[in-house]
């Protein structure tokens, strides 16, 4: 009986310190990296562009690269049309005004209106930007099978 409350003691204390041993600089980027996320599922083109740096570097799995303008337009007319979203395995690594973001996206998507399914690794960019954390470079790549 003593073992379950020691076990459930422990799973508390590390739930605890992941919660909130995160600095107001890691709270801020992953709100932004949230606020990515959900703006690629909306394609809403005001939030999109508040996300993202005027000199963005946006790389897609495939090789093609997008400037800002261009990725916005492909989030915004259903070109690249994501369903849902979902990220794993973050790390996350803030250096001065740069931050680097590495996770799996997995999610279902509508591209030009046909149905399919993406899981590829994902290294974002962030530049602290007038206080606030912009996408400035983004690389997605293929997942061994």
């Amino acid at each position: 009986m003593l073992r379950p409350k020691i076990l459930l003691f422990l799973t508390m204390i590390v739930s605890g310190t992941l919660a909130y041993g995160q600095t107001a600089e890691e709270k801020q980027l992953l709100k932004a990296v949230e606020d990515l996320r959900l703006a690629m599922i909306s394609g809403n083109r005001q939030a999109l562009d508040a996300i993202a740096a005027d000199k963005l570097n946006y790389w897609h799995s495939s090789g093609k690269h997008e400037d800002k303008a261009a990725f916005i337009e492909s989030l915004t007319s259903g070109k690249s049309d994501f369903l849902s979203i979902n990220l794993s395995e973050q790390t996350i690594n803030i250096s001065g005004d740069v931050a680097t973001v590495h996770h799996i996206l997995s999610g279902e998507t509508n591209d030009g209106g046909k149905p399919g399914t993406v899981r590829i690794g994902v290294l974002l960019v962030f530049q602290k930007q007038s206080g606030n954390w912009k996408l400035f470079a983004r690389q997605a790549f293929k997942l061994p099978s």
